[in-house]
């Protein structure tokens, strides 16, 4: 099996079977250009493709020419396609960084102009929007950019009134003001395209709380799935986390976390629509996911590192959660990355 050089190997994963066709992100580069709101727009989507195990996005960079791009950082990079390459249908976002006036190309303001009165989305990330705004795109739109730079934006743009929001979604024009508010408004557009539950775990992935989340402490994937701050169920699913290799009886469960049977029920029934027993199950095939994904183990080891009672059963609830047999899983990344 053929893996796509967009989805990459990891030690977590959820349910397999999101099919739908790739969007793709276009980053324009500009002279010193802010490394760290691009990276932090893109690997949301590496993450997204990893945790799902299907290519939901593909991210390309895009320079004038195709030419080498100096960030702010010095760094040099050699963008993946010329402007001419771009499709009308990807998600473009000019990215730029200090000195954004004087940065501002005319080839691309141009070709900005020209998508946005075709009706092709662009965005900006961090001062991108000043280029935006040369190119007649921010008139009558909600839109932001660094706090850094917003007087000097007034300053050149005075009919312009640039929000303090760190993102902003005004119909099909994304901005954001650069650093790791890239990131979330790449996990605003993958909530609005396959749910906030994604977005939530691949926020966790990135060590990193979205807006309006106020709790700073890192939590386990299968505590942001749940979401839930019951004492009780979350001492039910730390007993769990504690017991993979040699599980504890769901009355043991239960009993240290100072529940009834029928209590533990509902409240795993209530927070995670699932029974005891088969998130019990699903937190071990998670823990066999990552040893197959992380170590030369076999399959055997791993069943018994993971409390299955053999290979073979290991080997048929994997299938049912990820598609795919140890065996398969294993072959098909090697020949992905051969």
């Amino acid at each position: 099996m053929e893996r796509s050089e967009f989805v990459q190997k990891g030690a977590h994963a959820i349910l397999h079977g999101f099919k739908a066709k790739p969007v793709e992100f276009y980053f324009v580069l500009l002279p010193k250009v802010t490394m760290l709101a691009v990276n932090a727009a893109i690997e949301p989507l590496r993450i997204a493709n990893q945790l799902t195990n299907s290519e939901l996005y593909r991210w390309y960079t895009v320079s004038p020419g195709k030419q080498v791009v100096q960030g702010a950082n010095l760094m040099r990079l050699l963008p993946d396609l010329s402007l001419e390459d771009v499709p009308n249908d990807g998600a473009c976002f000019i990215c730029s960084g200090v000195e954004p006036e004087e940065t501002i190309d005319k080839s691309v303001t141009n070709w900005v102009r020209r998508r946005w009165s075709h009706g092709h989305p662009v965005g900006a990330i961090c001062t991108g929007a000043f280029t935006l705004a040369k190119a007649g795109v921010l008139r009558n739109r909600k839109f932001t950019l660094h706090w850094e730079n917003q007087p000097a934006f007034r300053e050149v743009f005075p009919d312009l009134a640039p929000s303090p929001n760190l993102l902003e979604v005004d119909g099909p024009l994304y901005t954001c003001s650069g650093g790791t508010a890239s990131l979330d408004m790449v996990l605003h557009a993958i909530a609005n395209q396959h749910g906030n539950k994604l977005a939530s775990l691949v926020a966790e992935m990135c060590i990193h709380n979205r807006p309006g989340e106020l709790n700073p402490t890192q939590r386990t994937m299968r505590s942001a799935l749940i979401g839930s701050r019951n004492p009780k169920l979350a001492a039910a699913i730390t007993l769990m986390e504690n017991n993979i290799e040699a599980p504890l009886s769901l009355p043991e469960i239960a009993d240290q976390a100072g529940l009834s049977r029928r209590q533990m029920e509902r409240l795993f029934a209530s927070h995670a629509n699932q029974s005891p027993a088969m998130f019990y199950a699903d937190l071990r095939l998670s823990h066999a996911y990552a040893l197959l994904s992380g170590t030369s183990l076999s399959v055997a080891e791993i069943s018994a590192a993971t409390g299955f009672e053999s290979a073979s059963s290991l080997s048929k609830r994997f299938r049912r959660k990820y598609g795919l047999s140890p065996h398969q899983f294993t072959r098909s990344w090697k020949i992905g990355n051969s």
